[in-house]
């Protein structure tokens, strides 16, 4: 008789290349009979060195997942119809953007439209007979000669501040408008006007009406979180402000008896960026009562601060009622975890409907919302899609549907990650997590590498990092933690900077840097240091002021605040930051910009930037590049043409993986 013996599986350290390997849910939604969930799942493609998305459909009941769109196109947004029986959904080909819908038990799909455009917040109407959705056309829809559609322009003539934006280019000169699509006749039919965005757009549950949020004021450039919120019917007539607060409104949603308005929103207009707390707000239709913040005493953001390098940073989940209109559904992060929370409508004090130690990265509620459907993320995992009951069982209960990235499991050897609390100069608590090489010898000393988040007022979080499993497989360890300025920990500390970056927030990376040469395990002469936008800034800034560490790679930097203010898509806004301009007050802006201090730097860097970075102009790290090969210092720089600002979480393929190598490569050369 043969023996049988088990195959054994070879496990290997995770690599730059694995990204090609990682399935990324990108979105979530919940059918109205809770039986099935739809999913975007996001995929890197080696050869055709993109990225593509399809839809996928999970079965609840009978526990199977089936691939509800299939090819190498980018499908998103979907949403299910009233009756559960169909599916609409966004997809890019070919350069141009439709609206797709197939009956959800298969079956061939229909375009309803194509354009050369950007559509957003699509949804159905209650009756099940339109679509819903915001919609700008590019400039190139307006250019009937296909061959003049690839040529610039002879000028572009700027009139406004805000005239392009990071990731997308030159602003279009169409705006935002609310259209209506006929499934069945597929007419398009435009309901708002103006010369100004109108956009999160969400149709009441009677069908009667729809809601939208606009920017009119006289300045909105300089006034961006002016915003207004608007209610129209259906068929397009006259439009009706809402009364709120002066200052953000966000992703408005309706209650299901129609008379109330949700939204995400503050009363500090001109407070520093991501200081003043987003809230749940509610308001009457009417007005009445007035619009009042939900959860006052509530120190935390009503919305995800967790970022990753796999997937998309700050984007807003729409806050959601229940059926029964007593609870409202959101998301918020609280030191190093996002969960899901709910507060009754009449105000209270919020309530984790989903906890631990994860970062729930967006959610779906629907029909009866007896269940939630989320992106789970955790330490180990980047994403899958679990389902938990609404009422807080300490997730107990909760079904994780999908096994998106098996192989991370089965297949690799993971570096082990640990939460830390670092004790800074004044004995405050610093959350960080230390990352430690597969196969850690605790008798051997390894360089150390301390890795400082951007924003500043995002947070790190207990969420799975490509970029710090990589460093660590290569034989590093890794310290990454949450200074003050950032997120999670409520305005206080978020405010800690504002006004004064390098000052604390420098204190508490020194701090993280003690600790990194406290641990017997690591060699304090072999310690590097990186961190992009501004954990750029901050590395910068430390090279600027300590020789303590034996290498830097800095990326997508802040170099100087002063032309910061007049390169950046947003740069302006750094004046509710300072409470001044860099001709109203040159000192302050000179005092907190690194580049006053290149002149201390022996730090051997590198500089990575992005070309068409419009965040943090490629012209921040020419200045530092010209300025230290001047001085005579070690210093080279790699820049990626065609980039954007967020090159490491969503840049081209090859591009991100070359990023990686040059990280490493600098790193192995002053740390090894």
């Amino acid at each position: 008789m043969r023996k049988l013996t088990r195959k054994k599986t070879t496990r290997r350290s995770i690599s730059a290349e694995d990204l090609f390997k990682l399935r990324l849910p990108t979105s979530v939604a919940l059918a109205p009979d809770e039986k099935k969930v739809a999913y975007t799942v996001e995929r890197m493609d080696k050869k055709e060195n993109k990225y593509f998305s399809n839809i996928f459909l999970f079965d609840l009941t009978a526990r199977e997942e089936q691939q509800f769109t299939h090819g190498n196109h980018n499908d998103g947004q979907p949403v299910w119809s009233p009756d559960g029986n169909q599916i609409a959904f966004v997809s890019t080909r070919d350069k141009k953007t439709g609206i797709y819908t197939m009956p959800t038990t298969g079956g061939a799909e229909k375009q309803l439209i194509e354009i050369e455009g950007t559509m957003i917040d699509l949804q159905w109407t209650p009756d099940g007979k339109q679509l819903l959705f915001c919609l700008r056309y590019n400039d190139s829809h307006f250019i009937k000669d296909e061959k003049k559609k690839k040529e610039p322009p002879v000028y572009r003539h700027i009139t406004r501040l805000f005239y392009r934006e990071d990731g997308a280019g030159f602003v279009p000169r169409d705006i935002f408008q609310v259209y209506t699509l006929g499934v069945t006749s597929g007419k398009l039919k435009k309901i708002t006007r103006g010369r100004r965005d109108n956009f999160f757009v969400r149709i009441a549950p009677n069908g009667k009406f729809v809601i939208y949020v606009s920017n009119r004021d006289r300045d909105p450039d300089m006034n961006s979180l002016h915003l207004d919120l608007f209610v129209m019917s259906l068929t397009g007539r006259k439009e009706r402000r809402i009364p709120t607060p002066t200052g953000p409104v966000f992703t408005p949603d309706i209650s299901p008896d129609s008379k109330s308005v949700i939204y995400l929103g503050h009363d500090r207009p001109r407070d520093a960026w991501g200081v003043a707390n987003m809230h749940v707000w509610k308001v009457g239709l009417s007005g009445r009562p007035k619009a009042a913040d939900l959860m006052p005493k509530f120190d935390r953001m009503a919305y995800d601060q967790s970022i990753t390098d796999t997937g998309d940073v700050g984007e807003l989940s729409s806050p959601a009622w229940s059926s029964d209109s007593k609870r409202v559904f959101f998301l918020s992060s609280d030191t190093g975890v996002t969960n899901l929370f709910s507060v009754p409508s009449k105000g209270g004090r919020p309530t984790r409907i989903f906890d631990g130690k994860c970062h729930i990265k967006s959610y779906s509620v629907n029909g009866k919302t007896r269940l939630a459907a989320l992106i789970h993320a955790d330490l180990s995992n980047p994403g899958e899609i679990v389902v938990c009951p609404t009422q807080y069982d300490g997730a107990k209960k909760a079904v994780r549907c999908t096994d998106l990235n098996c192989f991370l499991r089965t297949k690799r050897t993971l570096a082990r990650t640990r939460e830390v609390s670092i004790k800074s100069f004044d004995g405050t608590k610093v959350q960080g997590w230390l990352v430690t090489p597969p196969n850690f010898k605790p008798t051997r000393k390894y360089p150390a590498i301390l890795e400082i988040h951007g924003g500043p007022r995002v947070q790190y979080a207990h969420t799975f990092f490509h970029e710090m499993q990589y460093l660590a497989a290569k034989g590093y360890v890794v310290l990454y933690t949450n200074p003050r300025g950032g997120a999670g920990r409520g305005e206080t500390w978020a405010e800690a900077i504002a006004g004064g970056w390098g000052d604390l927030d420098y204190k508490d990376c020194m701090a993280a840097a003690d600790y990194l040469e406290n641990q017997k395990f690591v060699n304090p002469k072999r310690m590097g240091v990186t961190g992009g936008s501004y954990g750029g800034y901050m590395t910068n800034w430390i090279i600027g002021h300590t020789n303590r560490f034996a290498a830097a790679v800095t990326q997508r930097s802040v170099v100087d605040l002063g032309t910061f203010v007049g390169t950046s898509d947003m740069g302006w806004a750094l004046e509710r930051e300072y409470k001044a301009w860099p001709w109203t007050d040159k000192e302050k802006y000179e005092r907190c910009s690194p580049i006053t201090y290149f002149k201390n730097v022996r730090t051997p860097v590198l500089i990575i930037h992005s070309e068409n970075d419009l965040r943090c102009s490629i012209e921040q790290a020419e200045q530092m590049f010209v300025m230290l090969k001047v001085l005579k210092r070690k210093v080279e720089m790699v820049r990626f043409p065609g980039e954007p600002h967020g090159l490491s979480r969503h840049g081209r393929p090859d591009r991100r993986i070359a990023r990686l190598e040059w990280i490493d490569k600098w790193f192995r050369k002053y740390l090894k």
